[in-house]
């Protein structure tokens, strides 16, 4: 059987925590390997599923982290979850439960925010979830409003263990609805084609980079990309070994692709 040939990447897509940062902490080689990017002006995006933080929160956030990227380097499920709410329904309406980076996204393309008959309840990631609100969402959505959720993780991590995350409240809605949401983020590839969209890169010549086998690897697998699953995050070899799917190669970190990019 003849080797099987390594696509030429000309663009790189790679999901933040796990990837870049690790609460907060940059990874070592995260730097050299943004530096090359931006040395040989390669196109690339820094995914998160994470919907509470605008662009410039992100990169504000990883420039206090030691890693220079830029806003437009950033893709949230929150501006993947505005692009297809704008593709599906132009200057539509949305009752919102969620933070400043999915109501400006919403706001940007033209969505008005209203309690009264909104097209969409549009569900994120917040801090604080209100009982009133998640009520209030249920109301709407069985009195017709469409049901949408940037992402389907079920907790997200902090310093001092797990706390439940849109995937939770999601599951709460839909079982006293009886209605399940449209997920925007990963792992449906629809976030990865909005993100290949943002920057004019083509599947066959892009890569995924990823800590998590169900959501950055599936996700990158089924938009056709190339797909890299990095050891720094939540995912062991031993682990990845468990998944009926192969990321196309496994590294210990991203500064195993630094010379790579020559």
């Amino acid at each position: 059987m003849a080797p099987v040939t390594r696509r030429e990447i000309r663009s790189w897509l790679m999901d933040m925590d796990g990837v870049l940062v690790h609460e907060d902490v940059a990874i070592a080689g995260a730097e050299r390997f943004l530096s090359r990017l931006r040395e040989r002006g390669t196109p690339f995006l820094v995914l998160t599923n994470n919907s509470i933080y605008t662009r410039r929160d992100l990169a504000a956030r990883l420039r206090g982290s030691g890693l220079e990227v830029p806003e437009e380097a950033i893709w949230t499920s929150a501006l993947a979850t505005a692009r297809f709410l704008d593709d599906q329904r132009p200057n539509g309406s949305a009752f919102v439960i969620g933070e400043s980076g999915l109501t400006t996204a919403l706001h940007e393309v033209g969505y008005t925010m209203t309690e009264r008959s909104p097209d969409y309840v549009v569900l994120g990631e917040t801090r604080t979830y209100s009982f009133e609100r998640i009520t209030q969402a249920i109301r709407l959505i069985v009195g017709g409003a469409r049901f949408i959720a940037t992402n389907p993780d079920a907790t997200g991590p902090t310093t001092v263990g797990p706390v439940p995350a849109t995937g939770s409240v999601a599951a709460l809605i839909s079982r006293a609805t009886g209605h399940e949401p449209y997920f925007v983020g990963k792992p449906n590839p629809l976030m990865m084609r909005s993100a290949l969209n943002a920057i004019d890169a083509h599947s066959e010549t892009t890569a995924m980079i990823g800590d998590r086998m169900d959501t950055d690897v599936v996700a990158g697998l089924e938009a056709g990309l190339e797909t890299v699953l990095v050891l720094t995050g939540v995912t062991t070899r031993e682990m990845a070994e468990r998944f009926p799917y192969r990321a196309s190669r496994t590294l210990e970190s991203v500064a195993d692709l630094v010379d790579e990019l020559g």
